[in-house]
């Protein structure tokens, strides 16, 4: 474990041009290319071919998870500008909850201009599908973080708190694209199977399919199944620290159903996880199903996989069956219809990946835990695939191209 938390940052970067930072998406979400490492070989080739080149009888895991317009922007009466990014609900603490409020919720938020905003009440009257409605922040506390504690409150039970982030806030697409969300933000920066509100990140990976690869897809007989990770801002927060150990991995909360677990302890093909946040949360299950083995009766509210617990005590005796059939007695047992838990793993080199054989992504910033996944699963090829990508002029980040990694 000392050796896994020893890893220097440093040695997780790479010079990325402006120009191969793609700021926008492309008019055809699978026109993108795509880079395919297949047991140490590269190719070339453009993302609608992805269902030519998938296992057969595999599983791809999608991230059904909805972009929020979490960034909400309020002006005090001085004229100064106020900016509140909603990152995840208080009370409730449940998304589904907190969204169908009619009348006042709070949240963990980061805010903008904090200097301009002392202790008094934001204020402002909006018209959302032609009702009127007058929307106030209050500041309750100080949070971990650098984040607060805001409530909001509106007096039109007409309007949920769903309707008011639709009707008056801003899609956060990355810092890192430099520039304002715009209108066509608003779809290209959602998947095309999106349904759970709760993220302030896209999965970006999921953004190259389109119903004509869904289609291809099913005429492979490619088994597509969903789970719902809520990404984080923490998913953009930089690696401060020189070694890994001192970087403090952020909490992301994740929702499947008992119908799939029940199938993926029977499955024997390869799965693929589209994207890293169903990366982190299927090897997130792994250890949960480890530790309902530990303790059939463990309390559900336990079910948390906290930073450095893959490097703690070996599971390997424990097969990726035996981790989702333990799972699925557990649900049964206790008559739960889903699991829900959270997840604060962080997975670098070092890591043993327990459930997938393959996985869908997009380019990393440099020196991003993000790029550490890709790292534990390639090992040094990463960097032998991010060279061949920027003397390739590939297109990198949220908006860029794609790749597919493939083991076995």
């Amino acid at each position: 474990m000392n050796q896994v938390q020893q890893i220097s940052i440093l040695d997780f970067t790479y010079t990325l041009p402006n120009e191969q930072i793609a700021t926008y998406a492309l008019q055809e979400r699978d026109q993108s290319r795509l880079l395919i490492w297949k047991n140490g070989l590269i190719s070339d080739e453009q993302f609608f071919n992805l269902p030519n080149h998938l296992p057969a009888e595999s599983m791809l895991v999608f991230n059904n998870t909805r972009v929020i317009r979490a960034r909400l922007f309020f002006k005090k009466q001085t004229g100064a500008k106020i900016e509140i990014f909603c990152l995840e609900p208080l009370s409730p603490a449940d998304y589904a909850l907190s969204f169908s409020q009619t009348a006042r919720c709070r949240w963990k938020c980061i805010v903008g201009n904090l200097k301009k905003w002392r202790d008094e009440l934001l204020e402002q009257s909006i018209f959302i599908a032609g009702k009127q409605v007058n929307f106030k922040a209050k500041k309750i506390s100080a949070l971990p973080n650098n984040s607060f504690e805001i409530e909001f409150s509106w007096d039109n039970p007409d309007l949920n708190f769903a309707d008011l982030l639709e009707g008056s806030g801003n899609i956060p697409i990355p810092p890192y694209l430099n520039r304002e969300s715009e209108d066509i933000d608003l779809s290209s920066y959602q998947t095309v199977y999106s349904k759970i509100k709760g993220s302030v990140a896209a999965p970006t990976a999921g953004l190259h399919f389109t119903p004509a690869v869904f289609e291809a897809l099913e005429k492979k007989k490619i088994d597509c199944e969903e789970v719902t990770l809520h990404v984080g801002a923490g998913t953009f927060q930089p690696v401060k620290s020189d070694t890994i150990g001192d970087h403090d991995m952020h909490t992301e909360h994740f929702i499947l159903s008992r119908e799939l677990i029940d199938r993926m302890a029977k499955f024997n093909g390869q799965v693929i996880a589209v994207g890293t946040t169903s990366v982190r949360t299927l090897e997130s299950l792994y250890y949960i199903g480890c530790k309902v083995i530990e303790n059939p009766q463990i309390n559900p509210e336990l079910l948390h996989v906290s930073q450095w617990d893959p490097y703690q005590e070996p599971k390997s005796s424990i097969s990726r069956n035996e981790a989702f059939h333990s799972l699925s007695d557990y649900l049964h047992l206790h008559r739960l219809t889903s699991l829900t838990s959270s997840t604060q793993i962080i997975i670098v080199p070092g890591y043993e990946f327990k459930v997938i054989s393959g996985m869908i992504t997009n380019f990393h910033q440099p020196q991003s835990t993000l790029l550490l996944l890709i790292a534990a699963f390639l090992g040094e090829d990463w960097k032998r695939i991010y060279g061949h990508a920027l003397q390739n002029n590939y297109r990198f980040l949220s908006y860029g191209d794609s790749n597919l990694y493939l083991k076995g």
